[in-house]
């Protein structure tokens, strides 16, 4: 699974996580400004967690939104980020832009 930060960006925006962010600011600066995964910043899924255990331990998304493309990409969206899923696995959780505000 080795996916490239600049292919999975194009990837979500393929997909339309676009509209997580505001229209002025592009995706690639959501993703930098995000706040840190930690418990002082925006805790999150990591990448490899199984769609189980990412349910386990922040519970049912709001949405799940079904798998798109070879491989599959699933987003499952939170509140405050979307989940990315390649087959069973996070590959990236992605801070909507409105939670850095």
């Amino acid at each position: 699974m080795a996916v490239t930060r600049p292919l999975l960006l194009a990837a979500m925006v393929a997909l339309g996580s676009a509209s997580l962010a505001h229209a002025d600011v592009p995706l690639s600066t959501a993703v930098k400004d995000a706040p840190p995964n930690t418990p002082s910043g925006l805790l999150r899924p990591t990448n490899t967690m199984t769609m189980q255990e990412v349910a386990q331990k922040f519970g049912p998304p709001e949405k799940k939104l079904a798998p798109v493309g070879k491989p599959p990409i699933t987003r499952w969206v939170y509140p405050r980020y979307t989940v990315y899923f390649e087959n069973n696995l996070v590959i990236y959780s992605v801070v909507h832009f409105k939670t850095l505000k």
